[in-house]
Formats: C-alpha cells, sequence, structure tokens
C-alpha cells in the first residue's frame, strides 16, 4: 500500500505568484507616488536668488528659445491674442473651455501634464481633432528649478511619451510650472530652463496683466471656473482681429515627428497610468475592508468570549443541574512514527480521574518503536492495534471500529493531559442534542520565540474563536489533540472520513450538518508539542490551512440549510471565510501599501494607526490570556509576532489557495517530534466553567 504519511513537495505557484505581484504592486505605487509628488517631491519654488537675465526680463516677448545666436525673444503681433491654458486636461472644464472656444472660432495652446494626459487622452486627442496647440507643462507640474536631475528628464519625456501615446505628437513648446512672465525665470528657474531649451524646447511664459489684449499678448489661464468666465469676457474684447495659437502667431514649429517606439511607450504609459489609478483607488477600499474586518473580528471576539464567560458563571436558583457524566470511554490514540511521546501521552491518560477508560493505540504502520513501546505499558486498559499505513482517518476509524462504549475521546499521539481533562471534557456529553466537544488545548513546550508565539495563537486566536463559536452555536473544529464525541454520532456520519487534510474540522462540520450540537469545554485542558522550526512550522500549518478550505467547499451547502445545519453554516463558513481566507489574502497588499506610507507619505500617521491597531490587539489578548489563566508576561513577544510570525501564516494562506486553484494534491506531512509536550503539565489552569450548561 502506498504510504499516506510521506512527504510531499510543495506547490511553488504561490512564490511565482508574490514575487511578480507584490513588486508590481510595490512599482505601481511608487511611479503613483512620485506622480502625487510623495516621492522625490518638487512641488515648492524657493526664492530667487538671481534675477533672470535682461534679454528675458526685459526682452521683445514672453516666448524664449536659445540658438546659437544667443536669447530669443518674441511677442505676438499686434491685435492678435494667444490663449493658454495650464494643466489639465481636465475632465469637467477642458470639455466647456473647448466648446466656448468652438463657439468663438477661436483657438488656443493648451499646456498638459503628462500625467493628466495619461488619463485622458481623449480629451488629448479632442483638443488636437479641434484644432488647438498642444504643450507641456511637464507631467506632474514639478517646479523644474526644484527638481532632482532624474526627476527633471522623467518629466519632461514622460510628459512627450504621454502626448504621443495619446495624440500621436511630441511638442516643442513648454510652460515650465510655477512661472509667468518672463521676469520670473530667475535663480533655479533659469538653470533649469537653460537644460530645457538644450533639449530642443521653446520655453512659452506670459504677458503682465497690464499689458493690453490691441498691442498683442500671450494670456495665462488655469483651467477652472475663474478662467472660462475670464476667458469668455476676453473673447469678447474689442481690438483683437484673431485668437490663434502661440506657434501660428510667431510661425514657429510646434511639433516633431514621433517614432514607432515613442508610440508604444506611450501606450504602454497611458495603460501603466490607468492601472496605477485603479490600483491605487482599490486599496482605498481594500485598506478599508481589511480594517474593518481586523477590527470587527477583535471585537467579535471581546464580546462574545465575555458572554461565554457569563452564560458560565450564570446560575439561577431552582435552575436544574445537569448530571455528571460517569460513563465509560473510549479513547482512540492514532500514531504514527511516535516514540518520543506515546508514553508520556499513554500514561497521562492512565493517570486520569476518570477511571472507567478503553485506551486503544492504533499503530498506523510506524517504522519506528511506538507499537513496541505503547504495548510494553502494562496496562489492562491499553490496547494496541497494528494496521498498515492508511493516513489518520483510517487510524481512528479502525480504532472505532474496536471502541466498546459509547462515548468516544480521540486525541493525538504527542499530547499530555491533565488529571481531570478527560471527566471534564465528557461533561457536556450530558445533553442529548451534543454530538461533540472541543477541549482546551495549550502548548506544552514553549522555549523559544516561535513556541512564545504558537502559545499566544492558540490562547489568543483559536480557544477564544472557539469560545466565541460556541456562543454562536457555529463551532468549526474540534481539535485531533483533545476531542469527545458520541459513537453513534460519528457512525451516524459514516466515520472520519479521509477526502480532506482536515479530518477533524470536516468531522466536525458534517456533525453540524447532521444536526448535533458541538461545544466547548474550556477546562479539559490537554498540552500538546508545536513545531520547533519554520519548516516544520509551514508544513503543519499549510496541511490545516489546506484540509479547512477543502472542508469549507466540502460543506458548503451548509450556508442554504435550515436549523442546526444553516445556522452553522450561515456563521461559522462566512466567519472563516472573512476571516480566515479572505483577510489573509488581502494582507500582503496591506503591508506593501503600509511600507509605502511609512517610507513615503506621513510615517508618523502610518505608525499611530498600526501602534493604535496593536494597542487593541495586546488588550484583547491579555483578556484571552486572563481568561485561560496564563501569565501575560508573553505579552511582549506580540508585536514581533505581527511584524513576523503572522506574515508567515499569510503566506500558509495563499500558498494553500494557490494549490487548490492549481488542482494540487498535498499529501499527508507529519512533524518530527521531541516529546516536550509535558513542560508545562500541571500548569497554569483556566476559567473552571460551573456545570450549568
Amino acid at each position: 500500500m502506498k504510504a499516506r504519511h510521506k512527504q510531499s513537495r510543495d506547490p511553488r505557484g504561490h512564490w511565482l505568484l508574490l514575487l511578480l505581484v507584490l513588486p508590481a504592486m510595490f512599482a505601481v505605487l511608487l511611479f503613483e507616488g512620485w506622480t502625487d509628488h510623495e516621492v522625490d517631491a518638487a512641488k515648492s519654488r524657493s526664492p530667487c536668488t538671481e534675477p533672470a537675465p535682461d534679454a528675458v526680463a526685459y526682452g521683445d516677448g514672453p516666448v524664449v528659445g536659445i540658438n546659437r545666436g544667443g536669447i530669443q525673444t518674441a511677442s505676438m503681433p499686434a491685435r492678435t491674442v494667444a490663449l493658454t491654458f495650464d494643466g489639465g486636461p481636465d475632465p469637467v472644464w477642458t470639455p466647456r473651455l473647448l466648446d466656448l472656444l468652438r463657439r468663438h472660432q477661436a483657438r488656443a495652446t493648451f499646456f498638459l501634464f503628462g500625467s493628466q494626459a495619461a488619463r485622458h487622452p481623449e480629451l488629448v486627442r479632442r483638443i488636437r481633432a479641434e484644432g488647438h496647440e498642444i504643450g507641456s507643462n511637464t507631467y506632474t507640474g514639478a517646479v523644474l528649478g526644484e527638481a532632482s536631475a532624474p526627476r527633471f528628464s522623467r518629466e519632461l519625456d514622460l510628459t512627450q511619451a504621454a502626448l504621443a501615446g495619446a495624440a500621436d505628437l511630441n511638442t516643442t513648446l513648454l510652460r515650465m510650472p510655477r512661472t509667468t512672465s518672463p521676469d520670473t525665470l530667475c535663480g533655479k528657474e533659469w538653470q533649469a530652463a537653460r537644460q530645457a531649451t538644450a533639449r530642443g524646447y521653446v520655453l512659452v511664459a506670459a504677458d503682465k496683466a497690464s499689458r493690453k489684449p490691441a498691442q498683442g499678448l500671450v494670456r495665462q489661464f488655469s483651467q477652472t471656473a475663474t478662467a472660462y468666465q475670464k476667458t469668455a469676457k476676453l473673447l469678447t474684447a474689442r481690438g483683437v482681429d484673431r485668437f490663434t495659437t502661440v506657434s501660428d502667431g510667431l510661425d514657429l514649429t510646434p511639433y516633431t515627428p514621433v517614432s514607432t517606439l515613442a508610440r508604444w511607450e506611450g501606450t504602454a504609459l497611458i495603460g501603466v497610468t490607468g492601472l496605477g489609478r485603479t490600483f491605487s483607488g482599490a486599496m482605498t477600499w481594500v485598506l478599508g475592508i481589511a480594517g474593518g474586518l481586523g477590527v470587527l473580528r477583535l471585537a467579535l471576539l471581546a464580546v462574545f468570549a465575555r458572554a461565554h464567560v457569563r452564560r458560565l458563571e450564570r446560575f439561577r436558583p431552582g435552575a436544574p443541574w445537569v448530571r455528571e457524566v460517569t460513563e465509560p470511554v473510549t479513547v482512540l490514540v492514532p500514531a504514527y512514527n511516535e516514540e518520543a511521546g506515546i508514553a508520556s501521552t499513554v500514561h497521562s491518560l492512565l493517570d486520569s480521574t476518570h477511571r472507567h477508560l478503553q485506551i486503544v493505540v492504533i499503530d498506523d504502520g510506524s517504522t519506528d518503536r511506538t507499537a513496541e513501546i505503547a504495548a510494553g505499558i502494562s496496562d489492562p486498559r491499553v490496547e494496541v492495534i497494528r494496521t498498515p499505513n492508511g493516513g489518520k482517518a483510517t487510524a481512528l476509524n479502525t480504532g472505532l471500529a474496536h471502541a466498546r462504549y459509547d462515548i468516544v475521546v480521540m486525541v493525538d499521539a504527542d499530547t499530555v493531559f491533565e488529571p481531570d481533562a478527560v471527566h471534564q471534557l465528557v461533561q457536556p456529553l450530558a445533553h442529548p442534542a451534543v454530538g461533540a466537544v472541543s477541549g482546551n488545548t495549550k502548548v506544552g513546550n514553549r522555549r523559544g520565540l516561535l513556541a512564545t508565539w504558537q502559545h499566544l495563537e492558540y490562547c489568543f486566536g483559536f480557544n477564544l474563536d472557539r469560545r466565541m463559536f460556541e456562543v454562536l452555536e457555529c463551532m468549526t473544529t474540534v481539535p485531533g489533540a483533545i476531542g469527545a464525541f458520541r459513537r453513534d454520532a460519528l457512525l451516524g456520519v459514516g466515520g472520519i472520513g479521509d477526502d480532506t487534510l482536515a479530518e477533524d474540522t470536516d468531522l466536525t462540520m458534517a456533525l453540524w450538518r447532521a444536526g448535533w450540537r458541538v461545544l466547548y469545554e474550556e477546562s479539559a485542558v490537554a498540552w500538546t508539542e508545536v513545531p520547533t522550526s519554520l519548516r516544520q512550522l509551514w508544513r503543519q500549518r499549510y496541511r490545516w490551512c489546506y484540509g479547512t478550505i477543502q472542508a469549507m467547499w466540502k460543506h458548503r451547502g451548509a450556508v442554504l440549510d435550515v436549523g442546526t445545519s444553516g445556522r452553522f453554516g450561515r456563521r461559522g463558513l462566512t466567519y472563516l471565510a472573512l476571516f480566515q481566507v479572505l483577510l489573509p489574502l488581502l494582507a500582503p497588499v496591506i503591508d506593501v501599501y503600509a511600507l509605502y506610507g511609512v517610507l513615503f507619505r506621513d510615517p508618523w500617521q502610518s505608525a499611530g494607526v498600526w501602534f493604535a491597531f496593536l494597542g487593541v490587539q495586546l488588550a484583547s489578548a491579555a483578556y484571552a490570556l486572563r481568561l485561560d489563566g496564563e501569565r501575560r508576561r508573553t505579552l511582549w513577544s506580540m508585536p514581533l509576532q505581527i511584524l513576523v510570525y503572522r506574515q508567515l501564516m499569510y503566506l500558509v494562506v495563499i500558498q494553500s489557495v494557490v494549490a487548490l486553484l492549481f488542482g494540487s494534491r498535498l499529501t499527508w506531512q507529519r512533524m518530527k517530534r521531541s516529546g516536550s509536550a509535558a513542560e508545562q503539565i500541571g500548569g497554569p489552569a483556566p476559567y473552571k466553567s460551573l456545570p450549568t450548561r
């Protein structure tokens, strides 16, 4: 028979996905940040240290070029006005300005931002089609005199690319942002102006407001409501023969040929810009959704955990007491190569205060001394069954066939039990509607930071979740480490299924769908051994997550059921889908955006949000530790857990989802045991419930 416990090769699709998607996301965010002046900002202009050259400040006009003959300036002919509009194209005011110009049969020059041209290429094409002229106002409106050398080049080159992609043109006209009349080309701006003219640009400033239209002028407007009103007024001014473009009025060549490569680059730029805007807008929604889900989960855990405690504490005089369960119990211990811990597990069961036990150790084809060690324990309550290797579900079904009693407890072979654990665990079965009970699993080997993080996860995550699930009547998993069942309930659902890797979750969901209730007994404590290396942890959690998603899909029909099954489906499956699948899938994108915020936006604001969320988590974790009777000094490691451990768990979910989408089949993966689960035996006890369920 093919071994069911062999380790399989993990699918690598998730790494390819992350390596491609996350850097691309960060690159898109960087480009958007550069466009919005968050990265390599150049928004403000410093005071001029030197005046503009006399040939510019007191020249013939506001149009400036530099050639072999030196600085050349020109002004519009008399009775000729060049209307120029900076910025845009604006989706609101550019169309209105174009309509206004068409009604007056006037032409104008639009100095566009390359970023806006890439966002609204249809408006660029309309400007060109209606006979108007297009110049560059740089890509983002950056102050060129304050821009770094790379930004200076990108501001001009990207604008040309955007115009080439949108309207197949390459302009020679440039209006430098934050400049008006020629005398504002001073200090650093003049140095930037010289660099621009060296690239073949003609600089277009504007005449002073005191100049009359009849004298010929270049008038500068923005693209706003005020500009619209002033343009409408100027178009009716007397003494003007024509309203035309800058190049037409001065007989300039406004465009140069566009290469095929430049056209392709422009088309790609427009596509990337659209993607960036979509992604940036979506990130706002993603952050809101993820933040809301995170806060909602913490609120639900706190509220329902408190409700669970109050339910256990509540005692009404005259209320009937549930009888004490003293019936014999069959304990099933499936084991595969568990020689390090099998003796501790069996001996802890033999020390149980519930004396009427049948302990069945099912050796699932172990290749070590597991069966010999178990058989060597001289107690008539212990039975050892040797079977060919077939997997945990097969081993449990084999043990179930040998069970003599109506109450069955299933445990892992690496788990050590408190003396009263079994007795406490079976007490909720006194109610005839209860088909299964989850125990309280605690971390036994807590040495090291990785084990401490898992200890926090067991208390804050798993056990707090179970308290909430009991109140909501939607317990999703009775853990394989410690769980009690009615034998007839197990047989009624066909035993333990082997078509998922999370047989405990699959079984729990099947019981709900069969109409049984599942409870949590926090006072039934078992100490388990957790992985001590990242590789072992990865394998364990990968199997858990993969199997849980399999079980969710298998029992998805519960969402539409009625009664107990429907209540479980709509509550339990929805919770798992939102908080254990969707939220981890969004987490890497959120982390990328958070890193971007720290590096390029307001780091104090980003840090404030992070520390506020950390504070809420610390408070919730402290409450969970108190309920479990644990010391709260381990909370010091929680910030590191969020930064490191939680990211690992997110990647586990991503790998599981990718593996399922790729159709990968994951086989059983076991952890190498050291037999250290008993390190904390007899440790702090959780809150003890009253027998009033």
